[in-house]
């Protein structure tokens, strides 16, 4: 019975390794943002802070409202765009990015369960993902979702929103 329970514990570290246990931004706890891998954003969570700096820099606010930890689409997005060069180059440019999340297996702090809450209301949020892209002044120019095609069609369809 103990070794089964060994064999079961190994095998949880071994998924939680692959699946990557890290912060929601792709960050390591405690490593300088000059640390991150070539293609990794910072992701925000706090709405009034995002958009201040996207005022400043007139810049756009992407909110990904996303179950990180369960949702297929979700992690799919993250794979496929938000973890590539490509998207990276054009949110340090265009985007403050801001991550809503809603996960099964991560402890959250009670302040930002209760804020993510307001936010999902707020924005009539249903689904995930869903991509809320704001201007730089807040105001709402569209929503997107997950997307087959990779960074290129998912930035196109963030310019087409800039351009309306």
């Amino acid at each position: 019975m103990m070794k089964k329970l060994h064999v079961f514990l190994a095998g949880i570290l071994v998924v939680g390794t692959l699946v990557g246990c890290g912060r929601p931004d792709g960050d390591v706890a405690g490593a300088p943002p000059e640390a991150q891998a070539p293609g990794e954003v910072t992701w925000l969570t706090d709405l009034p802070t995002a958009k201040a700096q996207a005022a400043e820099s007139s810049k756009m606010v992407l909110i990904n409202f996303t179950g990180s930890d369960w949702c297929p689409p979700c992690i799919m997005l993250k794979r496929q765009v938000f973890s590539h060069p490509e998207f990276a180059e054009y949110a340090e440019r265009n985007l403050v990015l801001v991550e809503i999340d809603f996960p099964r297996g991560k402890a959250q702090p009670r302040e930002l369960v209760v804020a993510n809450a307001q936010l999902q209301a707020e924005f009539a949020i249903d689904g995930y993902p869903t991509i809320v892209v704001l201007d730089a002044a807040g105001k709402m120019l569209g929503q997107l979702g997950y997307m087959s095609g990779g960074p290129a069609r998912f930035i196109g369809e963030l310019e087409k929103l800039r351009a309306m």
